[in-house]
């Protein structure tokens, strides 16, 4: 079996493991921090051994470009980030506000 047939390419910025809403990002990121294939199965439990076998040796065969892939895919998560604390939504708003009314709360208790 082809290796590329244990993902799904949603498009150039968006690969999943087939059958998954997990990304291969997920996978290689444990990969990176050291965790075994067992581990990562400890973490992601819907996925199988296989499946991540085959997530680290599609990174090992494809390094340079999946390195790019998850730069890119970090770059992005950190802009959508950064839009979000810079223009938060009513909802955040109001959470931030019950936040410091509870903080204010303890204050005043204390």
């Amino acid at each position: 079996m082809e290796l590329e047939n244990y993902f799904e390419f949603l498009d150039p910025d968006d690969i999943r493991i087939k059958g998954h809403r997990i990304g291969i990002d997920d996978v290689i990121a444990y990969y990176l921090q050291g965790f075994t294939p067992e581990q990562i199965l400890q973490e992601l439990p819907s996925l199988n051994l296989e499946k991540i076998h085959a997530t680290i040796t599609y990174y090992l065969h494809n390094r340079a470009e999946i390195d790019a892939y998850m730069l890119r895919l970090n770059r992005w998560r950190e802009q959508r980030y950064q839009a979000a604390m810079a223009n938060p939504s009513a909802r955040m708003q109001r959470l931030k506000a019950i936040k410091a009314q509870r903080e204010q709360e303890k204050l005043n208790l204390g």
